[in-house]
């Protein structure tokens, strides 16, 4: 099975003492390829020096919501110039952010449009942010119109899932839903349309269930796949199969079987 992951922060400096045995766990467990998304426009450049190293590595540029207070008006013409000169397979992570205090609200949406308005001129994927706004994403979405992504780590209900597909976006599911009591999340993986689903690790941070505590990283998507296939009652090769395709046709990315 070729597994992809499609949101994993590889870059973080929690891997920084032991990056390339990561790598090679993960693809021993079958991830054969990683989606990196940014944070800050400071992360930029080490973003792209990780995934240099490595071909499995694909990296995306944006200003996540949570680091507001490291983002600048003028980032926003600087990913301009990183989107022309790198041609990476999203803008992200972006989004919106209203579970932590003390965020502005407005501050956090002119990045947001700001994002949006490049990956529809770019005809470039988005990799979402939405905690405790989903809705306000949606709308934002909505109405800058042609665009298409994934909104990850995804925790809301499966009429606003359904509002994100017919939007064009795909659900990324990873280490939450292996917990018991994540009922809403397990009944959402268990019965959504498989097109529209994308398995993801967020390593180092969202461990699953079997490493509560500890540092995440990307070989654990064989588990979350794993309970996946649990849910549905389905083989992990098949759910692999659909997630690995959905992922390579959103994010463009290279398929190693074919010549």
């Amino acid at each position: 099975m070729r597994l992809i992951d499609s949101h994993c922060h590889l870059d973080a400096p929690g891997f920084d003492g032991d990056r390339a045995a990561v790598i090679a766990r993960a693809k021993a467990a079958g991830v054969a390829t990683q989606v990196v998304p940014a944070i800050t426009a400071a992360s930029w450049p080490k973003l792209r020096e990780v995934c240099a190293t490595d071909a499995s590595l694909h990296p995306a540029y944006g200003l996540h919501p949570m680091f507001l207070s490291e983002h600048r008006p003028g980032h926003l013409p600087e990913l301009r110039t990183w989107l022309e000169r790198e041609r990476p397979c999203a803008i992200g992570e972006c989004g919106l952010d209203f579970f932590i205090e003390g965020l502005d609200a407005d501050a956090q949406r002119h990045y947001f449009d700001g994002q949006l308005r490049l990956a529809r001129e770019f005809d470039l994927p988005l990799i979402v942010h939405a905690r405790r706004a989903v809705d306000q994403v949606i709308h934002a979405l909505r109405r800058t119109g042609g665009l298409r992504g994934v909104v990850h780590s995804f925790s809301g209900s499966p009429q606003q899932a359904r509002q994100l597909w017919d939007l064009g976006f795909l659900i990324g599911l990873g280490g939450p839903l292996t917990y018991p009591r994540a009922n809403r999340l397990r009944t959402l993986a268990a019965t959504m349309p498989l097109d529209y689903l994308l398995l993801e690790t967020d390593a180092p941070d969202q461990p699953d269930a079997g490493i509560r505590g500890q540092r995440n990283e990307p070989a654990r998507l064989a588990d979350i796949l794993a309970t996946v296939a649990e849910l549905r009652g389905q083989a992990p090769e098949e759910i692999a199969a659909q997630t690995t395709a959905n992922a390579r046709r959103l994010f463009n990315l290279p398929n190693p079987d074919l010549p």
